[in-house]
């Protein structure tokens, strides 16, 4: 079986060349640093000095590229979560044994926004972060379709200290007739 994947939205198109752009001025950076390059002790400081805007103009550069994403092995139990910049995956595979539940809850971010958050909680009190979605029903049909695929329960704990058990059955109905809000 194919592994799932989970991803965040992507990035908007408008990003990549204001990325490219800080990336292209990182690499001119470097070129020129190597270019007047002397080989004495004070010559390596200097060109240690004309590599650090470098730092900031990546980190610029990743910022309008990064992206997230969960791959799922059911079969073997295995979860990766990988950061994406371009083509650049990083992450590794962790192993997740005793599957409790699935829970979709909201953070309040700066501004007072929300984002929804769906972690798959194991071994009675871990958890692990699966997705982030500012909106409520994307971030819920992920939580209900991996519970579907675990078979096991999904908590609704969107509603701060009222916390709910989904009843599954309901929401296939609901999502057979297209109601869900």
């Amino acid at each position: 079986m194919k592994p799932n994947i989970i991803s965040e939205s992507p990035r908007p198109i408008w990003q990549i060349p204001i990325a490219a752009l800080f990336f292209t001025i990182t690499t001119l950076l470097i070129l020129l640093a190597l270019y007047q390059i002397e080989f004495t002790e004070k010559g390596l400081i200097i060109f240690l000095h004309r590599i650090k805007p470098c730092i900031f103009f990546v980190s610029i550069g990743i910022g309008f590229t990064l992206t997230k994403s969960i791959h799922i092995d059911i079969e073997n139990s295995k979860f990766r979560p990988t950061y994406n910049i371009g083509p650049l995956k990083i992450g590794s595979w962790q192993t997740i044994k005793n599957y409790e539940y699935v829970s979709v809850f909201h953070q309040p971010i700066i501004g007072g926004d929300y984002i929804f958050e769906v972690n798959l909680w194991y071994d009675n009190n871990k958890h692990f972060e699966l997705y982030e979605e500012d909106n409520y029903k994307e971030a819920f049909l992920i939580g209900y379709e991996l519970s579907e695929q675990l078979n096991i329960d999904l908590l609704d704990a969107t509603e701060p200290n009222n916390f709910k058990w989904v009843d599954k059955d309901k929401w296939k109905t609901k999502m057979a007739k297209g109601s869900i809000e």
